[in-house]
């Protein structure tokens, strides 16, 4: 995969020359500290790891400013004789040859290093946002065959008790079936609506208020039948909840 931004891995803005400038002054206030200790010897090393540290963090144009603005500091401060910039000697030659070939090196290799780190990283974060689509593809499609498989049977109850259906309630369904069906076309019925069965007819006019204000529950069920003048039989029903892509159902039937 061909990532064509890894230039980008370093944030922009002012705040990386800043860094950049203070990191200079530091290294230049610290080689004058040990300069008398040190004297002569390596009068650039301080300033090439600033250059090399700049780089790791900052990015490759801080970086050459502190090589450039650290040449120009290590020959005047720290190459015999010290403060003056009149007389060139052969100490200036090899730290003007010397310095900045070692220090572009280091931070060209440093650069090449980050952009490869952070082109790995990118790569990474498209591979798990990939990985994230597929999980997520996948469950939609177990979520389909679930209800594929549900209104299957939900079916297959309706043709085998036909005879002893009493009633179809429809529930609250949940927001991602909504729209899905909706996106589908279908026209979904209204929570808690009833389709009535064969036995529909024989409720009694109580227990039917009772099932619209909910109180249809999965079970069993005793329900109250019509009897003409006399009192309404109680009869033993058996209540089943069905999950379908239109939404969840509850069907109530005779028992066995």
């Amino acid at each position: 995969m061909e990532v064509k931004n890894t230039r980008r891995w370093v944030a922009r803005g002012p705040n990386v020359w800043l860094v950049a400038i203070a990191a200079l002054l530091l290294a230049a206030l610290l080689r004058l500290m040990l300069h008398p200790l040190l004297g002569p010897f390596m009068p650039s090393g301080a300033f090439f790891i600033a250059a090399a540290l700049v780089e790791y963090y900052c990015g490759l144009g801080p970086a050459m400013l502190v090589m450039v603005l650290g040449l120009g500091l290590a020959d005047y401060m720290f190459v015999p004789p010290y403060f003056q910039i009149e007389v060139i000697t052969r100490r200036d030659i090899m730290l003007a040859v010397i310095y900045p070939i070692t220090t572009l090196i280091v931070i060209v290799l440093i650069e090449r290093l980050r952009r490869a780190q952070f082109r790995a990283e990118l790569m990474a974060l498209v591979a798990q946002s990939r990985y994230e689509m597929i999980l997520r593809h996948d469950n939609e499609q177990a979520i389909v065959r679930r209800t594929l498989d549900e209104t299957h049977r939900l079916v297959l109850h309706l043709a085998q008790y036909n005879k002893n259906l009493i009633l179809i309630q429809a529930l609250e369904r949940e927001a991602g079936s909504s729209h899905g069906a909706a996106l589908a076309g279908m026209r979904l019925p209204a929570p808690n609506e009833i389709a009535p069965g064969p036995r529909f007819g024989e409720l009694d006019p109580d227990e039917l208020k009772r099932f619209r204000n909910g109180g249809l529950a999965p079970g069993h069920v005793w329900v109250r039948f019509k009897q003409g003048d006399a009192p309404p039989q109680r009869i033993e029903c058996l209540c089943e909840r069905f999950t379908t892509h239109a939404g969840d159902f509850l069907v109530l039937r005779l028992g066995d």
